[in-house]
């Protein structure tokens, strides 16, 4: 080979570009995992919490917070490294998708807790009942 080959520049160029797009690669997996907006909309069930837990199962992210993270993670060491040479549509992905990831990680959190308190509100209303 070549001494050409292994110059520095050229090799930390093409690191860059594979970083680059390991980020967008996990960016694109971590979209691909949220949630589907017409799942989250559409029902099938029979009773209330039928609806939550349809709606609970709706909100799963799947791998959408490892494959961030992972995004993130790479994203850090390419700015470290002074790798990329415009990364501000990476840094503008990621912040959009933590908001995103963030709001859907909340409402299942909502969704999980009213889930669990129907049961228990529909049993002290029967016992009221008697």
């Amino acid at each position: 080979m070549s001494q050409a080959t292994f110059e520095d520049d050229d090799l930390f160029g093409e690191a860059a570009t594979e970083m680059r797009a390991d980020v967008e690669e996990h960016l694109e997996a971590a979209r691909e995992s949220l949630p589907d907006a017409d799942a989250l909309w559409e029902t099938e069930a029979d009773n209330s919490l039928g609806v939550l837990n349809g709606l609970k199962g709706a909100l799963d992210t799947g791998d959408a917070e490892e494959h961030l993270r992972d995004a993130k993670k790479w994203y850090t060491v390419g700015q470290r490294a002074d790798a990329f040479e415009d990364a501000d549509d990476l840094e503008a992905e990621i912040e959009a998708l933590e908001e995103l990831l963030e709001k859907i990680v909340e409402a299942h959190a909502q969704v999980s807790e009213l889930a669990s308190t129907i049961p228990e509100l529909r049993g002290a209303l029967e016992s009221d009942d008697e």
